[in-house]
């Protein structure tokens, strides 16, 4: 008898099951509200050299102030690194003319100035993150994903040790503190580390929601459940926008985006801790209560196994199974993932699937100009765009199988990013649908490694593997935001990057096993 004849007997996938979903999803909103808050976090709006003593040119308007203070750039733009420096009048009687002796050009001495037009303030603005500073304003985001790789590895282990409810329940209330610690910086020093404690805080909620859903229901509904809690991801994406765009200041907009964890850690309390784990660690009376509680909301009163039935199930499910785990070595760690040769290969290679993952989705989500659409149109159009590609995947999953889907919306990730490189700039609306195609691949992609990973690994270790996995993937996305870096080498290298990575790990993904319509893995032995 094994535990998903167990989950059929007390209703399968009946109202209990929905309500925790339910829950877990309104959880899962969070996280691409922090994830991706460097958009507007640490927008860099328009800017130039601030000009001493503007005050002596009363008689010029502020487009010929510039023109005698700030040279210009090729594209006719003016230079906003770069200023005179003596005033040029000279230009106000040709503006054509450039000046000749290049030592008269200096990097700003006085400050910025920016366009608040669109944003109140950004960390760019509050410290002047720009120029020379620009690398600090991108490192940004590779702290706060730095932080949750750390945490990938911390919580992994942990949910595997004490529990998946309580390490959530310690993710969430630990993301409330640090967010709004983060919210009150006074420096930046002070924001980096608490942007990096909110990272880590963030990856036990990342780590630790769909793994906990897909243990309480039945094999029928898994790949529903990785669907659904993946379209609230995308929810969170449009609610960002739609934050960011009513709270133009950066302090509030950490904490408006922070609330939400609030009424989150209210929500969990009525979510069960995983059976499975409970079984699995030994944990006979509360999984029994919990499996009861489940029979009765799911309108199976019929069922009544006594606690001394439960455990000659228990034991007989699992005593052969500990007994060749043992021979392993029974204390199970991040070193199991790698010590037999079938869970060896699937650990190496969909890490490698979980770096280009990530990388390329991140590397997208944060490049939000270039398509001729406002940044806040951007993010919402992206978020919406995510919703049929999840939809089609559901499909395809169950049709073509995880391992063709993950594969090949990797590839073409890659190949639509690949393709906006050659497409000119001034073709914005054919940019724009390319990059709104790639990104929906890219989400299809994510949303697939999640449902696909939870499936490869045993319940024994399944919490390593996410921590393991889930730290590649934050890796990568650390490393992403530090690529826009690379324009300065040359421009469209970001881009071909992106493209390369994506290719790669797609093409990895072809030597993963296939899991649909597998049962769960329950021990090591099942996996080998």
């Amino acid at each position: 008898m094994k535990f998903e004849d167990l989950l059929l007997e007390i209703g399968g996938f009946g109202r209990f099951q929905i309500l925790i979903l339910a829950v877990l999803c309104l959880l899962r909103i969070n996280l691409p509200m922090h994830f991706l808050l460097h958009n507007f976090l640490a927008a860099t709006p328009s800017h130039h050299c601030a000009i001493p003593h503007q005050e002596a040119f009363v008689n010029l308007t502020m487009e010929e102030v510039l023109l005698i203070s700030i040279p210009r750039k090729p594209d006719g733009t003016f230079s906003s690194c770069e200023m005179f420096s003596q005033p040029q009048f000279h230009l106000l009687l040709n503006s054509s003319l450039q000046p000749e002796n290049k030592s008269i050009i200096q990097h700003c001495q006085h400050g910025w100035v920016y366009d608040h037009s669109q944003f109140i303030s950004t960390i760019s603005t509050q410290w002047d993150l720009v120029c020379e500073q620009r690398g600090l304003n991108q490192a940004t985001a590779t702290f706060f994903f730095i932080g949750v790789t750390m945490g990938a590895m911390v919580f992994g282990y942990l949910s595997d040790r004490f529990g998946r409810k309580t390490m959530l329940q310690v993710s969430l209330v630990c993301s409330v503190g640090f967010g709004m610690l983060s919210a009150a910086s006074v420096s930046y020093t002070m924001l980096a580390i608490t942007r990096t404690l909110t990272g880590v805080a963030l990856s036990g909620l990342s780590l630790i929601v769909l793994p906990l859903g897909m243990e309480w229901v039945d094999v029928q509904h898994r790949t529903f459940t990785g669907i659904l809690t993946s379209i609230f991801w995308s929810v969170g994406n449009m609610l960002l926008a739609l934050a960011a765009y009513l709270v133009r200041e950066w302090h509030w907009l950490l904490v408006a985006v922070t609330g939400p964890c609030l009424l989150s850690i209210i929500c969990l309390w009525w979510v069960p801790e995983s059976a499975r784990w409970l079984i699995a660690k030994g944990k006979v009376k509360q999984a029994h209560r919990h499996l009861l509680r489940c029979a009765r909301i799911n309108g199976r009163k019929d069922f009544a196994v006594s606690p001394e039935l439960f455990l000659y199930f228990l034991l007989s499910q699992t005593l052969t199974r500990m007994a060749a785990d043992r021979n392993m070595g029974r204390n199970y760690s991040y070193i199991s993932l790698f010590r037999t040769p079938v869970m060896r290969k699937i650990s190496l290679c969909s890490g490698m699937v979980w770096f280009g993952v990530a990388f390329s989705y991140y590397g997208m989500s944060m490049n939000l100009t270039g398509f001729g659409l406002s940044i806040y149109v951007s993010q919402f159009v992206f978020g919406v765009i995510e919703i049929p590609a999840k939809m089609v995947m559901y499909v395809l999953v169950n049709r073509v199988g995880r391992r063709q889907s993950q594969a090949w919306t990797l590839i073409l990730t890659g190949l639509c990013i690949g393709a906006n490189v050659v497409i000119p700039k001034p073709f914005t609306s054919l940019r724009s649908v390319v990059a709104i195609m790639a990104k929906g691949f890219s989400e299809a992609a994510f949303t697939t490694v999640y449902l696909y990973t939870s499936e490869l690994y045993p319940t024994i270790l399944r919490q390593n593997g996410m921590g393991y996995t889930s730290f590649m993937a934050r890796l990568g996305g650390a490393l992403a935001p530090l690529m826009f870096l690379l324009d300065e080498v040359w421009r469209s290298l970001p881009e071909v990057t992106y493209c390369g990575v994506a290719v790669c790990s797609g093409a990895v993904a072809f030597l993963l096993p296939e899991t649909l319509n597998l049962r769960l893995p329950e021990g090591i032995e099942d996996v080998e």
